[in-house]
């Protein structure tokens, strides 16, 4: 397969792989190395994450909250510029909070190399 470049093909190769589940490949494939995360000030965990290990620390941390997955989706990508963004949520039980649903929407911005270099969510 050919290595995305446009944002358009970062958004498809991202839905792609979203519609497997398969979130960590997205990552190592199409993230870059100095990637920034922004999560709302009311999120439960960091609000500000920087490169990809503090990426990965937070997915785990994220995984070791999760007790029971139902489902989830990502919705096709709208693409504008050098930005895409996804409507994405998830059915899940947390380790003593119970069954959330939740709904985000979900921001990427794609630098000229064609990787990831903001990630931002809002809920």
């Amino acid at each position: 397969m050919e290595t995305p470049t446009t944002t358009q093909e970062v958004a498809d190769r991202f839905y792609t792989l979203a519609q497997q589940g398969a979130y960590d490949q997205i990552q190592e494939e199409l993230y870059d190395a100095q990637v920034l995360s922004l999560e709302p000030d009311h999120a439960p965990g960091p609000s500000r994450v920087e490169g990809m290990e503090g990426i990965r620390q937070k997915a785990q941390q994220w995984q070791e909250s999760i007790e029971q997955t139902y489902g989830g989706y990502c919705e096709a990508p709208i693409v504008a510029g050098k930005t895409f963004a996804c409507a994405m949520g998830m059915d899940v039980e947390m380790k003593g909070q119970g069954r959330v649903k939740m709904d985000e929407l979900a921001v990427y911005q794609v630098n000229d190399q064609g990787k990831i270099i903001l990630e931002q969510f809002f809920y």
